[in-house]
Formats: structure tokens, C-alpha cells, sequence
């Protein structure tokens, strides 16, 4: 069986779970070389849309995405990667999920503390 790279541009979404905890992490995007390196090295690769280039997740930051488990959907054109998180947080702002804004009463507000100082990993 194949993954559908047709689609997005050549491109699959992969939503990233915390193994353990079950918690989404990030999602981010591979196409068939990033989805190859990520089988071979047991590391997340990525395709980052906006540089344009594979990116390793946690190769600034040291923030690695060990792979678990991989599954897909019934189109195969989407993954759920679920993985354990090494180093602090996930996202470049500081959290340990992307996902650290949530909607109440009409706004958006932070709903956890930062788990690290990105100036510390990224600089300022």
C-alpha cells in the first residue's frame, strides 16, 4: 500500500501525538522523501512550506520527535504519527504543544505556561 502524495501539492498533513499522554503536539506536513526519512532515521522529518526544504524537526532546537507509531487514514493521504517528545516543548514559541491557545468567551487566551524560553534555544 502507498500513501496519496497527489494531493496538496505533493503534499500529507501529519498530526503529531504525544504517545504517552495522547496530547496533539503540532501538525506539519511531508511529502514522499520527508515521509522516507522519517521511516529511515525514526525521526519526524518535515517538508517546511515556507522555507521550501526538508526540515528535521528539532534540529535548531534539539527538540526531537522519536517515532512510535504510524497510521493513516482511509484515503492515505493523511498521518497520525505519535511519537515521544525530546526536550521541553514542541512549539517554536515556547509551549509544549502547538496547540496552547484555546477559544473562551469570544478570545483567544494562552491556557498553559511556556515550557521553555525560545530566546534561550532560537536567540533573540
Amino acid at each position: 500500500m502507498e500513501l496519496d502524495f497527489s494531493k496538496l501539492g505533493g503534499l500529507i498533513p501529519a498530526v503529531i501525538q504525544d504517545a504517552a499522554t495522547g496530547r496533539v503536539l503540532m501538525v506539519g506536513f511531508m511529502n514522499e522523501e520527508a515521509y522516507r526519512k522519517t521511516l529511515e532515521t525514526g525521526c519526524t522529518v518535515f517538508f517546511s512550506r515556507s522555507r521550501n526544504k526538508l526540515w528535521l524537526k528539532g534540529e535548531t532546537s534539539g527538540h526531537r520527535l522519536m517515532v512510535k507509531e504510524i497510521s493513516t487514514d482511509c484515503d492515505r493521504d493523511a498521518l497520525l504519527v505519535k511519537v515521544e517528545a525530546l526536550g521541553p516543548g514542541v512549539c517554536h514559541e515556547g509551549y509544549e504543544s502547538c496547540f496552547f491557545r484555546r477559544f473562551e468567551n469570544g478570545d483567544w487566551v494562552i491556557s498553559e505556561p511556556r515550557a521553555y524560553d525560545p530566546s534561550t534555544v532560537y536567540g533573540s
